[in-house]
């Protein structure tokens, strides 16, 4: 006799439980996912003190606006190049491997130009920063998806989405501590880019390993399955360059000082790092689709009031919530990534979303730095508000197509 027929009544509790719970959710590995977002976390401190940074040191030396914005396209630059190579050098290396090595040479990296102090030098070695870097974003988000069960999906994105722009805050604020000359503000950066390796070191043991299951995906194939979404990662990715890079020069050309402007990053930042737990429930309950296009609309509101109210008290309320808008756009992305894909088109995806990333950074900054010599420092909010119209008018588009 069978242990079912033994036992009706405990046959249909299992079953019960087998169709309400699956085992990804019932085993989510706390330690695994705490351990992945606290790397990316001290990573995005490093990421989030560099563009400011580099910015204030050449505002100071007289770089007209177009330059520091080719200079800040480097690093997306790298992202772009980095990107084809992630999904077979995590398969060969090791996903844990590969993000250690990424971490010690994007220190390494980060010293040099410290040392060099030179615009055109910096060239080079800020393509390097983005091409040692973009590994470690890849492997840890598809660490994560991977891992997440999909009913909370939206609230552990959310969550992660939160923290790693806690961690962007960081960066810019340590700047009114510690200044903008000299050392100090560098170490920052070298020490965070060491202790990220630290970190995946120390959770080894408990990480997943890559997703190999499903057809192997390259990042031009992802392309034609999910070109909208890539292009919401694009506009989120020019959106964040675009201000990190340049809100110092739009700050500087209305009076304000190196203080206030670096606040005012920072409020932006800790905005983002807000809104995302809140975005994400919301994305659970209407949709990730309909979240992104309510971001798109509320980033393009500010965009329309960043004028108007700069030197005003209302500049701060602005800034935290489009702070949390913009980037919502990249946490929507992400949800439906898991929603979508997996195996190694996840990976592949996750890729795309790091070239699409370089791309969003390479072109945004230079053509905002050049709307801005030819129009004024204006040409900073209406260069923003073109690319969200664009997105909300493309998202308002497949939500027709779907109802």
């Amino acid at each position: 006799m069978t242990p079912d027929r033994q036992f009706p009544r405990a046959a249909v509790v299992r079953r019960l439980l087998q169709s309400t719970t699956s085992p990804r959710e019932d085993r989510i590995p706390w330690a695994a996912m705490a351990g992945i977002i606290a790397t990316v976390t001290v990573f995005a401190v490093a990421q989030g003190l560099t563009y400011p940074l580099l910015s204030f040191i050449l505002e100071r030396q007289g770089t007209t606006p177009g330059l520091i914005g080719l200079s800040a396209a480097m690093t997306p630059l790298g992202f772009i190049v980095s990107s084809p190579f992630i999904p077979a050098l995590a398969r060969r290396v090791g996903g844990a491997r590969l993000a250690i090595l990424c971490s010690i040479l994007a220190a390494l990296t980060l010293i040099a130009i410290a040392w060099t102090q030179d615009v055109w030098a910096w060239k080079p070695l800020r393509f390097l920063l983005g091409f040692f870097a973009n590994p470690l974003y890849v492997i840890s988000e598809t660490w994560l998806i991977s891992i997440t069960p999909a009913p909370r999906r939206g609230r552990i994105m959310g969550l992660y989405s939160s923290i790693v722009s806690g961690g962007f805050a960081i960066g810019p604020l340590s700047l009114g501590l510690v200044g903008t000359q000299g050392w100090p503000p560098f170490m920052i950066g070298v020490v965070s880019f060491l202790l990220c390796g630290l970190i995946v070191l120390a959770v080894v043991p408990r990480l997943p390993k890559m997703p190999h299951e499903g057809e192997a995906t390259s990042v031009g194939g992802f392309f034609a399955l999910a070109p909208l979404l890539l292009f919401a990662v694009f506009t989120a990715a020019a959106f964040e360059q675009i201000l990190l890079s340049l809100f110092t020069v739009y700050g500087a050309a209305l009076g304000s000082a190196e203080e206030r402007i670096a606040s005012l990053i920072t409020c932006f930042i800790a905005g983002n790092a807000v809104v995302q737990i809140l975005l994400g429930r919301v994305a659970e309950q209407f949709g990730s689709t309909r979240t992104m296009l309510c971001c798109a609309l509320a980033s393009l509101a500010g965009c329309l009031l960043l004028p108007s109210i700069f030197n005003s008290w209302l500049i701060w309320p602005l800034v935290f919530v489009w702070g949390g808008v913009s980037f919502g756009i990249y946490t929507m992305s992400l949800i439906q990534l898991g929603e979508r894909f997996t195996g190694q088109a996840l990976i592949a995806g996750n890729a795309a979303f790091a070239f699409v990333w370089g791309i969003g950074g390479i072109v945004g900054s230079p053509a905002t730095g050049l709307a801005m010599q030819l129009i004024g420092h204006q040409g900073l909010p209406s260069s923003l508000g073109l690319l969200c119209c664009v997105l909300a008018v493309f998202l308002m588009a497949e939500t027709r197509r779907r109802v």
